[in-house]
């Protein structure tokens, strides 16, 4: 499973651009300030989570991505501890 999303969001920092890349279980959160500027690792929060799977639902329809990568995509959401960066111990996902 190889899926790429983005998005642009905005705080206190100011706006910034996310990126998350998904390849074989793995998720990597990325976000950059400016055109100029390189990419940091980034910790994502609750609303980035939720971000990220309606991106993905929307992206079931259009054929984009298929269910099974959508239900794939779930489960690693729920299976990732609190610093949202490795999944739980002992936890694989099946592609």
């Amino acid at each position: 499973m190889s899926m790429e999303f983005g998005w642009w969001s905005k705080d206190d920092e100011g706006k910034y651009q996310i990126h998350v890349c998904i390849h074989g279980g793995n998720v990597e959160w990325t976000r950059k300030n400016g055109h100029w500027q390189s990419w940091d690792k980034y910790p994502p929060t609750e609303d980035d989570w939720d971000k990220l799977m309606g991106e993905a639902a929307r992206r079931v329809p259009r054929r984009l991505i298929s269910p099974k990568q959508y239900d794939a995509l779930k489960v690693l959401r729920d299976s990732f501890s609190g610093n949202h960066t490795t999944p739980k111990k002992g936890h694989k996902i099946k592609e």
